[in-house]
């Protein structure tokens, strides 16, 4: 695609690799073809192809004196869910969801956003990535939950006590990051993830001062303050990469695929970018270990029937597919078949915050396919695709390695 983006922006990093990644697209319209909002709203705009001209159009200038029309690119960018199928249906290797965070930052600035917009984003950002708050939140919101409305019920779950977090007493040791959600919806994921690399000879550790991925504020239209977080976590950690850890695991897909593009994000940072790219190079799905180990050894003696949804930020993010279907097949769970696994949940994020409606509808869908053939149980590796899937599933919904915590 021939490209004239304004002179200004070609100056910037972020110019020169939006630059970059629109040249590569060729306007095949394969994008469309597996792209949940498109399937949904039937309307270009709300494609990949669409968005991609419009984020053209506003980085050439075109929509300079025009604030309705920057104010509708930003609603069609917005309903974005940045799952990335896009990105696994391309030919021509087009990064789309590195030209959508550049293109949605610059329309941001160019049309604003309303006050109630404003308002929700900022306190998404501020008690979502703080543990603390979040987990005191989550707290009242127990305590008080016959009284909420019943949407916002539904969304706080009940307490799940974490179980026992075994000594670290194994010459291998891996790193493992908190998060910040996670550790107060459930944090007996992470204490799984521990007894069950125990069992394989391997000490999970995790570093204090190591928090959110920064994935909030990034896709919240904050990079600087995603960067911070980035910082942060990579100060925490490198004490325990220069005394020999061997990876730094993450069980939420979504904080994974995020570690793994540090590199990508602090490219140019003198102080941090070759830190950045060791911390990236490190990161690694709990699946991605577990395959490499003799996982057999934890095989149940009963197992069940299992409807698997693979995350998007698992299956076209970190590009890791068939590797934890073929570590519960072989410890003996049958995974039934589930039509378009492709496809978004619908949580993404705070997407079901934002975008409730487009949400829903892709959740009943998603649902309607995981039950069809009647399972026992829902898997999944995403804590936010675990939580918003329970919200209205009459099967429980849990993290994979919990099938293989026995």
């Amino acid at each position: 695609m021939q490209t004239r983006i304004l002179s200004a922006l070609r100056q910037t990093i972020e110019g020169r690799t939006a630059e970059e990644i629109l040249r590569r697209c060729v306007h095949c319209g394969f994008c469309n073809a597996t792209c949940p909002t498109y399937q949904l709203l039937g309307d270009e705009n709300d494609g990949p192809r669409g968005r991609i001209y419009l984020i053209k159009q506003l980085m050439e200038g075109h929509l300079e004196n025009e604030p309705d029309s920057g104010r509708k690119t930003l609603q069609h960018l917005d309903r974005c869910l940045l799952c990335r199928n896009c990105e696994t249906t391309c030919p021509s290797g087009v990064e789309y969801s590195k030209l959508l965070d550049i293109g949605r930052h610059l329309a941001e600035e160019h049309a604003g956003r309303d006050r109630a917009d404003q308002a929700m984003r900022k306190r998404l950002r501020k008690y979502l990535p703080k543990p603390g708050l979040f987990s005191l939140g989550l707290k009242l919101g127990r305590t008080f939950k016959p009284l909420l409305p019943d949407k916002l019920a539904g969304k706080i779950t009940d307490p799940r006590p974490a179980g026992e977090w075994p000594k670290s007493r194994h010459g291998r040791r891996i790193l493992v990051l908190d998060g910040c959600v996670q550790p107060a919806l459930s944090p007996d994921i992470n204490a799984a993830a521990a007894r069950v690399l125990d069992k394989l000879g391997i000490s999970l550790i995790t570093a204090p001062k190591a928090g959110c991925c920064g994935a909030v504020s990034q896709h919240l239209g904050a990079p600087e303050e995603a960067l911070d977080y980035m910082k942060r976590n990579i100060d925490a950690w490198w004490p325990y990469v220069s005394n020999g850890v061997e990876a730094i695991l993450t069980t939420a897909s979504g904080c994974g695929v995020m570690v793994k593009e540090y590199k990508y994000h602090l490219r140019g940072d003198p102080e941090y970018g070759i830190k950045a790219e060791r911390i990236s190079n490190l990161c690694k799905d709990i699946a991605e270990v577990i395959a490499q180990e003799k996982y057999q050894q934890l095989a149940p003696a009963h197992a069940k029937r299992i409807a698997w949804h693979p995350p998007c930020t698992l299956q076209h993010g970190q590009k890791i597919r068939g590797v934890v279907e073929s570590i519960l097949t072989d410890c003996g769970y049958v995974l039934i078949p589930v039509a378009d696994e492709h496809l978004c949940c619908g949580s993404a994020g705070t997407y079901s915050i934002l975008q409730p409606e487009l949400s829903q509808q892709l959740r009943s869908n998603k649902l309607a396919n995981l039950t069809r053939h009647q399972p026992e149980m829902i898997v999944t590796a995403n804590i936010g695709c675990q939580t918003h899937l329970q919200e209205t599933s009459e099967l429980p919904v849990i993290h994979w390695i919990h099938l293989i915590d026995k």
